[in-house]
């Protein structure tokens, strides 16, 4: 279980710094997938980013925990083997390595143990398979070239991989098209019918949402969450925006 209380960021330095997070309370379980959507700027990314330790980020209030330990007192590499996995929004280009010696090299620095190899490369082959990518890829430097549903199907076969405990995908729809959108999502419902993986799917809208099936959305605006519900949320914000939250968070910010 992933627990977030009355978590505080901020970005920048001395006369520069901003807070983005405002006091964000959240809780993931195993199992559960929680849809977080707001407009740009809201501080969603910033949220990712954070629990998985970007060092941009400044925590200044309040605790992050999985499963009790704290996660604020980890460094990147103890979140992952813990069982933290984000999902960039704009994963990066590694030239010089291969992505079979990447993704073989992070199972074992996550599991602590190098994978036998002949399994390994029947799963790799079976999760490209399923992910429609070219078994060329295996030997093409990290993202190199890769398209952006290439880059985004990549992050997802490293999600099928590691199998982590909680997925933090980061806008994994963003320049998708429709088939690259359906082949993403079923990636992730996969994973989660395989295990009881806890989802944080971050996105600016609906579509996403009409593959991988939320149990709860929260809607997030100016650093904080200020609505919440079930899917149904989800269908209000495609039919109306996020208009009447962003007054409210004006209003709100005026009176302060």
């Amino acid at each position: 279980m992933l627990e977030i209380r009355d978590l505080h960021v901020t970005v920048g330095e001395g006369d520069d710094t901003k807070e983005i997070l405002r006091g964000v309370d959240l809780t993931v379980r195993g199992g559960e997938t929680h849809a977080i959507m707001g407009p740009n700027g809201s501080g969603k990314s910033t949220l990712a980013y954070s629990i998985a330790g970007h060092p941009k980020y400044t925590i200044t209030g309040g605790t992050v925990t999985l499963d009790g330990e704290d996660v604020l007192a980890m460094t990147v590499d103890e979140r992952a083997r813990a069982g933290l996995f984000l999902a960039m929004q704009y994963p990066v280009e590694v030239p010089g390595v291969s992505v079979s010696n990447f993704l073989r090299t992070a199972a074992t620095a996550v599991s602590g143990e190098a994978p036998k190899l002949r399994t390994w490369v029947k799963d790799v082959r079976t999760e490209m398979t399923a992910l429609e990518m070219d078994a060329a890829f295996a030997e093409r430097n990290v993202n190199e070239g890769f398209s952006g549903g290439e880059k985004k199907r990549h992050e997802i076969l490293q999600m099928r991989l590691l199998k982590p405990r909680i997925a933090i995908l980061d806008e994994t729809d963003s320049g998708l098209d429709v088939d690259a959108l359906r082949v993403v999502s079923e990636g992730v419902n996969r994973a989660k019918a395989d295990s009881p993986v806890g989802v944080l799917l971050i996105t600016h809208y609906t579509r996403i949402l009409r593959y991988i099936q939320p149990d709860f959305v929260h809607v997030f605006v100016a650093g904080r969450v200020v609505d919440e519900g079930g899917p149904e949320l989800a269908d209000k914000l495609e039919a109306e925006g996020y208009a009447s939250y962003l007054k409210d968070a004006t209003a709100g910010e005026a009176t302060a």
